[in-house]
């Protein structure tokens, strides 16, 4: 069945005072839930984005970090051999102290090594940290504004059905905030309600 919106114009010529008003505000509500259900659903998008970039930035931090025990591992290894090779050369003659000492200069070489990887380890997980914090801040803007449009959504639907107008405009308070909330995630702004995130979290 198709829709003639010149039948609609019509209908609403037609219809008395009150059924006009119910009419208009009806038209009002699915024009303001359209343009919710398209802007959640760009945010959606964004978010998803932004979770996938999180997992990635965790699944990266615990790689690093495991890496970086290994590489703590390796060094307290060859620490220890240098120790024991040290002692070892105190009871040898010259000649083999000096093979001693080539070996220990060869773990200390290891040691220093796995020292400086350690730290780049170190380096990339504490960047792995901050890129998830950055993508939990946006995160959190797009859950907040998903929340505050839901509600505007809930609220429509009661004023579609007992058409009471005030009700419209109540609905438009988290309606507004979503909107600001949800540009906030996709330009970048600032906006983080902390006290609100950490009640919610």
């Amino acid at each position: 069945m198709d829709i003639d919106p010149l039948e609609t114009v019509d209908q609403l010529e037609e219809a008395k005072p009150s059924d006009r008003a119910a009419m208009r505000l009806n038209m009002l509500v699915a024009i303001t839930v359209a343009i919710l259900a398209t802007f959640m659903g760009i945010c959606k998008v964004k978010d998803d984005n932004i979770v996938q970039s999180m997992q990635q930035a965790q699944a990266n931090k615990l790689d690093h970090w495991a890496f970086y025990q290994a590489r703590n591992i390796r060094e307290e290894v060859a620490r220890s051999t240098i120790a024991q090779l040290r002692l070892a050369a105190l009871s040898k003659s010259a000649e083999d102290k000096a093979a001693y000492q080539a070996v220990t200069a060869d773990y200390e070489k290891v040691a220093a090594e796995q020292l400086r990887k350690k730290q780049e380890l170190k380096a990339q997980a504490e960047q792995d940290q901050k890129d998830y914090d950055a993508a939990n801040f946006k995160d959190d803007q797009f859950d907040l504004s998903d929340a505050l449009i839901a509600i505007a959504i809930s609220l429509l639907a009661v004023t579609a059905l007992t058409h009471q107008k005030w009700l419209y405009w109540v609905a438009l308070v988290p309606t507004a905030f979503g909107f600001y909330m949800g540009l906030a995630g996709l330009l970048g702004w600032t906006t983080h309600p902390d006290s609100l995130i950490r009640l919610l979290s």
